[in-house]
């Protein structure tokens, strides 16, 4: 299945700058680490979310119902400013009452 409203989709800037790209951050400093290895830091953030909206197009895969909303995940490949392809995982929230996505997360895929 494809995710509605992907043109609406919403990638908040702290996602990305203080959590995937943060080499501080508890949880996100361990995939900071991948991201970084493939060339993206916080200072250019913009660039691994323009990857991170190219994936939007990628079939959706459900990962069930919360007491927020449907969560889903789409994977795909990004290719990095260094050149290096890797497969990523995004993740993905349709909150209750919207029907447009919310960025959760994203982390390496299995190759």
């Amino acid at each position: 299945m494809k995710l509605a409203n992907v043109d609406r989709a919403v990638i908040q800037k702290e996602k990305i700058q203080d959590y995937l790209l943060s080499q501080s951050h508890p949880i996100g400093r361990f995939k900071a680490q991948f991201f970084r290895s493939l060339g993206y830091s916080s200072d250019t953030w913009e660039l691994i979310e323009a990857e991170i909206r190219g994936l939007l197009g990628n079939e959706a895969q459900e990962g069930g119902e919360t007491e927020y909303g449907n969560k889903y995940e789409i994977r795909g490949e990004i290719s990095g400013r260094t050149g290096r392809k890797e497969e990523i995982v995004t993740a993905w929230i349709v909150l209750k009452g919207e029907d447009f996505p919310r960025f959760i997360t994203a982390y390496p895929g299995d190759k």
